[in-house]
């Protein structure tokens, strides 16, 4: 019998007194592929902590799973002296069983001395991040599955910087994982645990501190004072955790017309108005364009369960609503940062700015042009929270800005995880003041290509299921590996780098150069005039990703460019991807 079905047999053994988690297992008894997927292997434990589908198993998201994974990051953290004392904050969003999992989180680090501090209802990441650094922390756990759909949860761990855990980190932490048991894991109970003082319930004070600290990074404050009445806002926290502190923030700075859509504003995990929770997807806005189309609103702002991704619609000429890209927010919050920043003679002259090696180089050229450095990192935003800490340990930069394509953004550092509440006030906030102009944030996008050209990119996901998905994807990026692409729709790549290995190959020469990034499974296929294609697993998903980008003297150009290298890479991943 399989290693797995010997799992399998332990786990309704030992869960015989759990009897929705033995009814569970009993249920999928005579389906030999649901227990296969339920226990040929565990959650993977990268970066991102913990990330699956929820139900009984040892590849699945429960509390078992979140009381080994909290066993194990004990152990880890009694090897540092001030563990005890410092502690864990810990927070939760809307999805199911979210709560649950944070108070098993809280109880079961409280049974290895540790003090834990404990939001008593869901918050935001950015919160947490920030909650971190205020409260002096150890480290940091979040209970989401971020975006992903309703059947997920996951399980961050943060360190006390504020950001996630960085790869070294979280192999240690996997191997005190590894060390504990399912079922053999020291806990208390909640009501022990608050009275002998080991967790400790986080209030609004803490909420007050962040709400002014967020506050404090607008730049025209007096401006948005006076003419926040000039526009309108629809938000959409998409039934998340982001009500109640963007809203509280955008109040606070002066919008005086902000509508909320009724239907998405209490949370709720089964996320039952949209497809998927995720502001990434046009489909996401469909409640908040009427109603927008209803008020008469100029923008629309839309977060996802934990608030740490925004998107945006902005109203265009011609009257419709046209969602951004995360690029194209990234780069209008940079353009609208530096050039304020510029004409109120408080642009540092060692300013910086950071974004993930997938995201656009029109962001590139805007900094340039403003002489303020930009830094590439992996996907992921410890690797943006990395520089912030490098920045401020050497004052060799000034840390202005962060993004990722994925619609994450960071302004401050006060936070070290993408904040969607700080970034919708500063895009509330440049509405405002191009309003006064008489601009829209779509004006302000279509400036920009004016200036600096016209810059298209577009990302496709490969999702595929389970064991044999996993499988295919491993194979397929192994596969690009041995068959490197010398061409891309007839396009000569002009270098080739692979962040596995970390080199860099120039296909004329020949010669290669050391990359100066962690070791990734990421390929990156660079064009002639500023053209790329990039392929790498999700790492919080069965999924892999392409991303193509062109630049072009046209807008109809650039689509076009992108569009043949999309469809080239699309014939040559499916390939692999579905033989």
């Amino acid at each position: 019998m399989k290693d797995y079905m010997n799992e399998y047999s332990r786990w309704l053994a030992c869960t015989a007194e759990d009897e929705k988690t033995n009814s569970e297992l009993r249920s999928i008894q005579n389906d030999a592929k649901e227990i296969e997927e339920r226990f040929y292997t565990e959650l993977e434990f990268g970066t991102a902590g913990l990330r699956g589908i929820i139900g009984a198993g040892t590849n699945r998201m429960n509390i078992y799973v979140v009381r080994r994974a909290s066993a194990g990051l004990a152990k880890y953290l009694l090897n540092f002296k001030s563990a005890k004392t410092k502690g864990v904050a810990v927070a939760y969003d809307s999805r199911h069983y979210s709560k649950e999992f944070a108070e098993e989180t809280a109880c079961t680090l409280a049974a290895y001395g540790i003090k834990c501090y404990l939001y008593s209802t869901l918050h935001s990441v950015p919160q947490l991040s920030f909650t971190i650094r205020e409260k002096n922390c150890m480290a940091g756990v979040v209970i989401t599955a971020s975006h992903n759909p309703p059947e997920y949860n996951g399980y961050k761990v943060y360190w006390h910087h504020g950001g996630q855990v960085a790869p070294k980190q979280a192999d240690e932490i996997l191997s005190c994982i590894r060390a504990s048991d399912y079922f053999d894991t020291e806990t208390v109970s909640l009501s022990y645990a608050v009275n002998s003082g080991l967790v400790e319930m986080i209030g609004e004070d803490v909420d007050e501190v962040y709400y002014k600290k967020t506050m404090s990074l607008m730049l025209r404050p007096e401006l948005v004072k006076e003419h926040g009445g000039d526009i309108a806002v629809v938000y959409t926290p998409l039934h998340g955790s982001g009500f109640v502190p963007v809203t509280n923030v955008l109040h606070r700075i002066g919008i005086k017309r902000l509508y909320t859509v009724p239907e998405q504003e209490q949370p709720n995990g089964s996320f039952p108005t949209v497809k998927a929770p995720n502001p990434e997807d046009p489909d996401a806005f469909t409640l908040a364009s009427k109603l927008a189309d209803e008020v008469g609103a100029d923008l629309i702002l839309a977060t996802d369960p934990d608030s740490d991704r925004l998107g945006i619609d902005v109203r265009m000429d011609n009257g419709s609503f046209r969602t951004l890209t995360g690029n194209q927010i990234g780069c209008i919050l940079i353009k609208y940062l530096l050039s304020t920043m510029k004409e109120l003679g408080t642009l540092p002259s060692n300013g910086l700015v950071v974004k993930s090696l997938v995201s656009t180089s029109l962001a590139d050229a805007i900094c340039r042009s403003y002489g303020v450095t930009m830094r590439h990192v992996l996907t992921g935003f410890r690797f943006i929270a990395e520089q912030i800490d490098l920045a401020e340990a050497t004052g060799e930069f000034k840390f202005i800005f962060g993004f990722e394509e994925s619609y994450g953004f960071l302004a401050g550092g006060y936070s070290h995880d993408k904040d969607a509440i700080c970034a919708a006030m500063l895009a509330a906030e440049a509405a405002v003041y191009y309003s006064t102009e008489g601009k829209t944030l779509y004006d302000v996008l279509n400036d920009i290509y004016a200036e600096y050209g016209f810059y298209i990119e577009t990302t496709k996901s490969y999702t595929l299921s389970g064991k044999a998905g996993m499988e295919a994807i491993a194979d397929t990026m192994e596969q690009l590996r041995k068959h490197p692409l010398p061409t891309v729709a007839d396009e000569a790549v002009l270098s080739y780098e692979d962040i596995l290995e970390g080199t860099k190959l120039y296909i004329s020469s020949g010669e290669t150069e050391k990359l100066n990034f962690p070791s990734s499974n990421v390929l990156r296929y660079n064009l002639f005039g500023d053209a790329w294609v990039i392929v790498r697993p999700s790492g919080t998903e069965p999924k892999l990703k392409l991303y193509v980008g062109a630049k072009a003297d046209t807008k109809e150009k650039a689509a076009e460019r992108v569009k043949k290298l999309t469809s080239a890479s699309d014939d040559v991943l499916s390939r692999y991807l579905y033989k």
